[in-house]
């Protein structure tokens, strides 16, 4: 290949200019701490099912945390395009273990933007440090995508919410000392009685169910957890009751961003990783990649890669000027997440056997990146919100 992705500051399209330079020195902060706390215990962690909580000190420590949150509350104060590379170089090494973009990028939005002043000193400089661990609870079981399906309750009594309820399928599940917890305050209005209401573990009435085995992401916990009478003060609501689904459409559309900037970075390593393998790999006398029908199927992810690359770009400098539209971020993640599980499945398939084996990356690139069709909206989710504009 002509390029590598894995150089700062390039990719398949050639240079990027979506980053500036302190972007790039940024990165090679990042990159040493993945080569040096990451890379080389990862494979453990995806043993163990979960990742240390010294590594989030170490990451809170290196600044890896909460990059836009103010300075005033332990942040640096900086923009998006910081998270990206992070998230970046979390899909350039297939580290998949540690949720730091869903700690930094997701639940830490909503306290920054809606705690009231004394719940975020109380929280966000113990989330920039890596010592409280953050997670948001949407998800029920039998519930999916539906919010208004939702059956967790929060009932008003006195200056408390009385929570009770259920939830699945949370990651930094485990981990978390601090969950936002989508209920209904209001069940008889359907999306429109849904509140987000923080709640610190150990709270009487909150367990943590098990850690939930899956096909992938071994490394990050994933857990149910389970709400009985929990009892939170009326201070914990983040912005104002009821107004819980338009705050989570308002933030949704960066989620979406990090699932689609993670899959064009993923596609771009594992491009090149297969070109290597298909150079190396003897079948019948020949190099894999001298069989046509190789080549073409890698020529074909080429040019497929480059052009999502361009897209995204386009779409985090559009985020990174505040125009991210929530039908563009939708368009990003549904063609990011499908063209990356497409690419992965032919990557693998090439690597034949061998793809099949834990020891090559390919394999669990490819588990891993199945989640990518369902988390932050399905697929099929995602052409709702597109086809409702045609």
């Amino acid at each position: 290949m002509d390029t590598n992705p894995a150089l700062p500051g390039r990719s398949l399209a050639g240079p990027r200019t979506v980053y500036n330079t302190d972007h790039e020195m940024f990165r090679d902060q990042v990159r040493r701490f993945f080569e040096r706390h990451i890379v080389p215990h990862h494979r453990q962690w995806e043993r163990d099912g979960i990742v240390p909580r010294s590594v989030w000190l170490e990451a809170g420590a290196a600044g890896l945390l909460c990059p836009m949150l103010s300075e005033e509350y332990g942040g640096a104060g900086a923009d998006f395009g910081y998270s990206a590379i992070i998230i970046e170089e979390i899909a350039r090494t297939n580290c998949t273990g540690p949720g730091f973009p869903l700690h930094s990028d997701i639940v830490v939005p909503y306290i920054a933007d809606l705690a009231t002043e004394q719940r975020k000193r109380d929280w966000l400089p113990g989330m920039a440090r890596g010592e409280i661990i953050g997670a948001i609870a949407m998800t029920e079981p039998g519930m999916g995508s539906d919010l208004k399906a939702m059956r967790t309750t929060a009932r008003r009594e006195g200056d408390e919410y009385v929570i009770n309820g259920s939830k699945t399928f949370i990651s930094n599940g485990q981990l978390a000392d601090l969950v936002i917890v989508c209920a209904k305050t209001d069940p008889s209005a359907g999306r429109k009685g849904i509140s987000l209401i923080c709640v610190p573990a150990g709270t009487p009435g909150f367990t943590k169910g098990r850690n939930l085995e899956k096909i992938g992401l071994h490394a990050q916990d994933t857990s149910e957890l389970f709400f009985e009478d929990v009892r939170v003060p009326v201070g914990n609501l983040l912005g104002e009751e009821n107004r819980g689904f338009s705050y989570l459409i308002r933030n949704l559309p960066q989620e979406r961003l990090v699932i689609a900037v993670r899959a064009a970075m993923g596609m771009e390593v594992m491009l090149e990783k297969t070109v290597d393998y298909a150079k190396e790999r003897q079948a019948f006398g020949q190099p894999v990649i001298d069989f046509q029908h190789n080549r073409f199927k890698l020529a074909d992810a080429k040019a497929q890669a480059t052009m999502f690359r361009v897209f995204a770009d386009h779409c985090l400098a559009l985020h990174l000027r505040g125009e991210l539209t929530v039908e563009l971020a939708a368009t990003a993640k549904l063609l990011g997440a499908e063209l990356q599980n497409r690419l992965f499945d032919d990557f693998l398939q090439i690597h034949g056997g061998y793809g099949y084996m834990a020891e090559y990356e390919i394999g669990r690139a490819w588990a891993d990146a199945r989640v990518g069709r369902i988390y932050g909206g399905s697929s099929e989710i995602m052409r709702e919100i597109i086809g409702r504009t045609l």
